[in-house]
C-alpha cells in the first residue's frame, strides 16, 4: 500500500489542534512545503520551521492561538482548526474552476492541485483553473 502524504499532513495537525498542543512536527515533501504555505499566508498557523534531524528534514509549525483576557492570569485558547480530505487515492475528485465549492460561504478555503501548482479555491478561480480538490479547511 501507497503512503497518502497529504492524509498524513491533515491528520497530523487535527490530532495536535483536538490535544491543545502548541507544535506539530511532520516530514518534509515537496507537497507538504506547499500546503503549508498556503496554511501559512491564509493565517491558519503561526509559524513554520525547518527541522533536520538525521538526514531527514522536518518541518515544525505553531498553530495559531487567541489569548484569553478574562480572569487573573491571561490564558491561551487554540483556535479550532477543522480539515478535511477530499480527494483520496482510491477516489480522486476533480473539478472545474466554475464549480469549486466555497467553504463556509467563503470563510474557509479549498486546497487544489492545478496544472499551475497547489493553489486555493480563490486563486484557481481567478486564473480560470480547476484541478483535483485535496481538502477543505475551515
Amino acid at each position: 500500500m501507497g503512503r497518502d502524504t497529504i492524509a498524513d499532513i491533515i491528520t497530523s495537525i487535527r490530532n495536535v489542534d483536538m490535544n491543545r498542543k502548541g507544535t506539530v512536527r511532520i516530514e518534509s515533501t515537496n507537497m507538504a512545503e506547499k500546503i503549508v504555505k498556503i496554511l501559512l499566508r491564509e493565517g491558519f498557523i503561526e509559524n513554520v520551521r525547518k527541522h533536520q534531524e538525521n538526514k531527514k528534514s522536518f518541518l515544525v509549525l505553531t498553530l495559531r492561538h487567541r489569548r484569553n483576557r478574562k480572569g487573573p492570569s491571561p490564558s491561551r485558547t487554540f483556535l479550532n482548526l477543522n480539515l478535511k480530505r477530499i480527494s483520496r487515492p482510491g477516489l480522486r475528485v476533480y473539478s472545474n474552476y466554475q464549480k469549486i465549492p466555497r467553504i463556509l460561504g467563503g470563510m474557509g478555503i479549498v486546497i487544489l492541485s492545478t496544472s499551475r501548482g497547489i493553489m486555493t479555491d480563490r486563486e484557481a478561480r481567478l486564473e480560470g483553473i480547476g484541478g483535483e480538490i485535496l481538502c477543505y479547511i475551515w
